[in-house]
């Protein structure tokens, strides 16, 4: 008999109807869902994150929502850990794991066996790091990064101060550069086996409409009350600030444009977010592509992906 897959995974770009696929297939083979949102994680932050709300679980149980306050800062490293232990768990009572959502590196990073360069820190370095590029400036720690791990150098802008400090932090305890123990993070076996699902459109105007009516969607719900809501409490900032939708929505409160255009602005980054999203999923040859045409239906959908996960060794019911 073959042996199933430790869990699942539902990806694709934003709007093309994860969440209500990895619910219906959650009821279908006893599982629950276990978010890759790099901004569902942050309690407050629903309408803009399309965060399923109770109606849209379907009553199955949903992990890494609602985990932190908007300010605090997130990594990957911190994501594995927590995502994990929820996939322990499952597994523990003898459930599915449905890992589901559209943040590339969280899910690419849970399933592959890196190490995270474990233990390696000094909180004193890397505070004297993070002054002297708030002092000094990024572009000149950069210079230094690529004086010893020009491969590392080389892939980073000189505003991404995080990684350039966490290279650098490396190199001085260790004595072997970030991309050396990033090389040899990828020789370990992979933490999970999974199945891989994809949903994307054969027409790319169709998910472009998609994200369109979903932005309308949003401000009728309230989006713009909760936009307000967050920034009069001071909450948005690092990389809360970051998620799309209240970033336009400031210029909007700031004066420097109307709240219109905030959403047209809003409508364009999404779709611009959704062509990164396809562009990072699509080197991924393990993922097994359900591609909607126009007036497909859900059960068309559903039934594809059943097809995959029953010819992965997952049962249904």
């Amino acid at each position: 008999m073959m042996k199933a897959p430790d869990l699942i995974c539902i990806v694709g770009p934003t709007a093309s109807g994860k969440t209500a696929l990895a619910a219906e297939i959650a009821k279908k083979v006893s599982g629950e869902v276990v978010s890759a949102d790099s901004m569902q994680i942050y309690r407050g932050m629903d309408i803009a994150t399309a965060k399923p709300d109770e109606a849209e679980k379907q009553g199955v149980p949903h992990h890494m929502l609602d985990i932190l306050e908007p300010g605090e800062e997130y990594s990957v490293k911190r994501y594995v850990e927590d995502a994990s232990l929820c996939i322990e768990d499952i597994k523990k009572r003898g459930g599915v794991p449905i890992v589901c959502g559209g943040t590339g590196l969280y899910i690419d990073s849970l399933l592959k066996g890196r190490d995270f360069a474990k233990g390696i820190e000094d909180k004193s370095l890397r505070e004297n790091l993070i002054n002297r590029a708030e002092d000094e400036g990024g572009a000149k720690l950069l210079r230094e990064l690529s004086e010893f791990d020009p491969e590392s150098a080389a892939r980073l802008h000189e505003n991404d101060i995080k990684r350039i400090v966490r290279a650098i932090e490396v190199y001085s305890l260790t004595g072997k550069t970030i991309s050396e123990h990033n090389k040899f993070s990828k020789t370990l076996p992979p933490r999970y086996t999974s199945v891989k699902i994809g949903l994307s459109f054969s027409d790319r105007a169709e998910l472009y409409e998609r994200i369109n009516l979903r932005v309308d969607e949003m401000l009728k719900k309230g989006l713009i009350e909760e936009a307000r809501r967050l920034f009069e409490a001071g909450k948005l900032k690092g990389t809360a600030l970051q998620a799309i939708g209240y970033k336009e929505l400031l210029r909007a409160f700031n004066g420097e444009c109307t709240t219109d255009e905030a959403a047209d602005k809003l409508k364009t980054e999404t779709r611009r977010y959704a062509k990164r999203q396809i562009t990072w999923f699509s080197r991924d040859d393990e993922i097994k592509w359900v591609i909607r045409e126009k007036r497909d239906t859900f059960e068309r959908i559903f039934q594809i992906s059943m097809d995959y996960l029953n010819a992965a060794g997952i049962e249904s019911l």
